[in-house]
């Protein structure tokens, strides 16, 4: 694997199968990102970071178009309160920007909620660390890379 991302070099030390993938040029959209890799939109996942307070943050990870519902996530949180990292809190806490964030290579531990929707498909993308590129593995395969990984329901819908 020519250039390996901090991703991808997170992944492989965990013996996690998985390919990189580059993009011809800027992407614009979901649907763009997941036409040019050949997926639906459903299988890119978005790694969100969210300020709980001033110094706690966590990751959420949705399936490509679903939002999240937020009365939700604060309810599990057990937050009153949470806002969207700033692009410098998600620069200082995951080392990456918006585009390439994901819940591997990171700085320091935080905590990860995944909505149960990401594995869902049989194969998913998410970020690299990289703008540009992106991971594609299977969802059995980030499930085990994600072992600790708390499973929740937080798309709009969810209860």
């Amino acid at each position: 694997m020519s250039n390996p991302t901090p991703v991808s070099q997170a992944l492989s030390q965990m013996s996690i199968p998985h390919r990189q993938f580059r993009h011809p040029g800027p992407v614009y959209s979901l649907e763009q990102a997941a036409r040019e890799r050949g997926q639906q939109p459903e299988q890119i996942i978005r790694s969100i970071l969210f300020r709980l307070a001033a110094d706690n943050f966590v990751m959420v990870l949705m399936a490509g178009p679903r939002q999240i519902n937020w009365k939700t996530l604060r309810r599990h949180l057990g937050e009153k309160r949470l806002t969207t990292a700033s692009e410098e809190e998600m620069r200082r806490i995951t080392g990456y920007e918006r585009g390439a964030v994901a819940p591997f290579g990171l700085p320091a531990p935080l905590r990860i909620l995944a909505d149960e929707s990401i594995f869902v498909p049989e194969e998913v993308s998410l970020g690299s660390g990289v703008r540009g590129t992106t991971i594609i593995l299977k969802s059995a395969d980030l499930r085990r890379a994600l072992s600790e990984v708390e499973i929740a329901r937080l798309g709009k819908g969810s209860k």
